[in-house]
């Protein structure tokens, strides 16, 4: 399959291009992912834009994002395949009066037609290219994300009743993590390593910029500020790149153009979700000297 990119350059341009702002960094260790073929374990806080990183490198290569969305009890069935039993019974059911023979019957219940694919195995039978994005694989057991690692190995399914599939094109992996627990080192070995972390002030502040209409050079500056003074602060949950976005458009909202502590105060909330953590946020306000009233 020929190179999705020319260079580290030309990634990190597409992807401005698709409002993703990302850093030599990011953009690197996209290129090496497509040219070694290698899946990308992409880990860092919440809200820091790893799902949208495969989400906006589907939309610059032209591919068809699959997405497997990872949860305490992802089993096989869901993940890979499983077979559409109800069909299978009805047309048992249906050929059980008439004179073909079981092993004829076998043959055709066990055929594509009743075969329901899951994210895995529909990324690997794709004949367009792929993005396949397994979302916050950190919240699969142990047995479920060693059947990763064998798809992500050899990139094809065994099958008993139909064989081996093998994949016709090789797709860009991603896999995200919000380190609640700690990933085995089969799967680590296997993938190219990323931490996205929270933005520097700079690259945050034109991340709001393009994300959000109407929002002035200032009170962009003022935004991202005040949300770096606030991560600084010990809480249960900093806020994130998407709620800082979500803060500006507040502000935008309510025809706010500077922020003061009266105003920080009141929407605070957009920002933090635990209430441990708004009562530190307003001290803070209190005692800051960011504000102008």
């Amino acid at each position: 399959m020929d190179p999705r990119f020319v260079d580290v350059g030309s990634v990190r341009a597409d992807l401005e291009a698709a409002d993703y702002l990302a850093d030599d960094g990011i953009a690197g260790v996209v290129y090496l992912a497509d040219r070694l073929q290698k899946p990308i374990l992409v880990e860092g806080p919440a809200g820091t834009g790893k799902t949208q990183l495969a989400k906006s490198v589907a939309e610059i290569t032209g591919a068809r994002l699959i997405r497997l969305q990872c949860y305490e009890g992802l089993d096989e069935a869901k993940a890979l395949y499983e077979w559409n039993y109800k069909k299978q019974l009805l047309r048992i059911q249906a050929e059980r009066n008439s004179e073909v023979e079981w092993d004829a019957i076998e043959d055709d219940i066990f055929s594509d037609e009743f075969l329901l694919t899951r994210p895995l195995l529909e990324a690997i039978r794709s004949e367009d290219p792929v993005v396949l994005l397994i979302d916050e694989v950190d919240r699969v057991e142990i047995e479920t994300e060693a059947l990763l690692l064998e798809i992500l190995s050899d990139y094809q399914v065994s099958i008993p009743e139909l064989g081996t599939i093998e994949a016709k094109q090789i797709p860009l992996v991603f896999l995200t993590s919000n380190n609640t627990r700690e990933l085995s080192e089969a799967l680590k070995r296997r993938c190219l390593y990323l931490h996205i972390d929270y933005p520097e002030m700079e690259r945050e502040k034109q991340i709001i910029l393009n994300k959000v209409d109407g929002l002035t050079d200032n009170l962009a500056d003022q935004i991202t500020r005040i949300v770096r003074s606030i991560r600084q602060l010990e809480l249960k949950k900093a806020p994130s790149v998407s709620e800082t976005i979500d803060w500006a458009r507040t502000l935008i909202l309510l025809g706010i153009d500077q922020i003061d502590a009266e105003t920080a105060t009141d929407t605070v909330n957009i920002l933090l979700k635990y209430q441990s953590d708004i009562t530190k946020a307003i001290k803070e306000f209190a005692q800051s000297d960011e504000f102008s009233g």
